[in-house]
């Protein structure tokens, strides 16, 4: 693998998600990522497989819009954004705890 195909990734993959909802994701051998709104289904599956080393079975990915919000009486937009739901393989786990 080449070092851009890489770096690739690391702008592909942006951060792992954890709240409530995605850990008990992990039950069901399921990790949530925060990933760039530009990524592809495909992309984000190679990108997993390659940085953690695991076998990928799917990827689902969720348009996130953006909340109204007001600060000090104007109102203002919070950036759009694209969560992915990565199921992997029996057997296959990926620590979120720990680093890249």
């Amino acid at each position: 693998m080449s070092k851009d195909a890489k770096e690739r990734y690391y702008d592909i993959i942006l951060a792992p998600l954890v709240t409530e909802k995605s850990t008990r994701g992990s039950e069901h051998n399921q990790v949530t990522f925060r990933v760039s709104p530009d990524a592809t289904k495909p992309e984000i599956k190679k990108a997993v497989e390659s940085l953690f080393e695991v076998k990928v079975k799917g990827v689902n990915t969720i348009r996130m819009n953006g909340k109204v919000k007001r600060f000090k009486g104007h109102l203002g937009q919070r950036v759009n954004w694209k969560k992915a739901i990565v199921s992997l393989a029996e057997g296959e786990t990926i620590d979120m705890m720990t680093g890249v």
